[in-house]
């Protein structure tokens, strides 16, 4: 038997034990970050719950479970965990050298710079010589070498293995700047005393296609980790396209595949219930509902600008 024989029965093991193991951020606000009662919130927290829901039957059935940007990968790998939302990025890299597939993506953005609002910085080229903190594990060195390395420039990145201690060494005046996604820079920025004082620079230097992310080991549990996303796309383009009462046709259509998927023919409903269509989980954990207000832009649906695209469900 391989070790990836071994690992394989992803759906029976959840159901077995009653909960999807999910590994997560340490605390990003707006993706996965736990409140003070214990509770995880965020996009990427409602993506597992949203799995959760489909395969488990409640959506609050996730063992959560905090990891670093350099460990979500090896951990998820290893077979500690059956899902990775961390606010990871797609690449071909990570999904090559680990044996993983991406199910999907989540959140697509870039990747950003947070600095004083009194620095006078306005160009990511005016931090050239200068110490940025970054996430240890993560592809920013290699994002700030390709983009400053052309240009005959360079900064020096510091990297951290907790995000609080990166955002600490940013805020201390130890580095002069914040580099990370600019969606997770938005969440970050809130937390500081002053965020009026802080600002998240207009340019972009990479492009960090967020996903969750599964073993290769087992084609049924990516299957239903992607449909489920896809579900998601889904009730948002059919209630835009004809109105509220959509979700309902969208759960049946979805629902009737269950069954040939590993699934009953409820779970696309209770997935809707739980954490709605994208356009919910969006307003509510970064859109203007959060606090956070971050534009839509390309996580819009492709009929709207966007590059989210509904696959059809029937």
């Amino acid at each position: 038997m391989t070790a990836r024989t071994a690992l394989a029965g992803t759906l029976a093991r959840v159901r077995s034990r009653g909960a999807v193991r999910a590994l997560v951020s340490q605390g990003q606000p707006g993706l996965s970050l736990r409140t003070p009662d214990g509770r995880w919130t965020g996009l990427d927290a409602d993506v597992a719950r949203a799995v959760a829901a489909a395969v488990a039957g409640d959506p609050e059935a996730v063992d959560w479970r905090p990891a670093s940007p350099a460990e979500r990968l090896t951990r998820l790998a290893a077979g500690e965990a059956d899902l990775t939302v961390c606010n990871v990025s797609w690449t071909m890299g990570r999904e090559a050298a680990h044996g993983l597939l991406f199910a999907g993506v989540t959140c697509y953005d870039g990747e950003g710079f947070l600095v004083p609002a009194a620095s006078g910085v306005t160009d990511p080229a005016a931090l050239a010589g200068h110490r940025v903190a970054v996430h240890a594990g993560s592809t920013t060195p290699a994002n700030l070498a390709a983009w400053y390395g052309p240009r005959g420039l360079a900064v020096h990145p510091v990297a951290f293995d907790d995000p609080r201690r990166a955002l600490h060494a940013y805020a201390s005046g130890e580095c002069a700047a914040y580099v990370l996604d600019k969606v997770a820079l938005a969440g970050v920025r809130r937390t500081l005393p002053d965020p009026a004082a802080h600002r998240i620079l207009p340019a972009e230097i990479s492009r960090e296609p967020m996903a969750a992310v599964v073993r290769d080991d087992d084609p049924g549990w990516f299957r239903i980790c992607r449909w489920v996303l896809q579900l998601l796309f889904a009730a948002e383009y059919e209630t835009h396209r004809t109105g509220p009462g959509a979700r309902a046709a969208v759960a049946r259509q979805a629902g009737r595949h269950g069954p040939a998927a590993g699934l009953d023919t409820g779970w696309a409903a209770r997935v809707l219930d739980a954490v709605g269509g994208y356009a919910e989980l969006y307003e509510r954990n970064l859109g203007r509902a959060s606090g956070l207000d971050v534009p839509r832009g390309p996580n819009e649906l492709w009929t709207r600008g966007g590059l989210h695209y509904a696959v059809p469900l029937h």
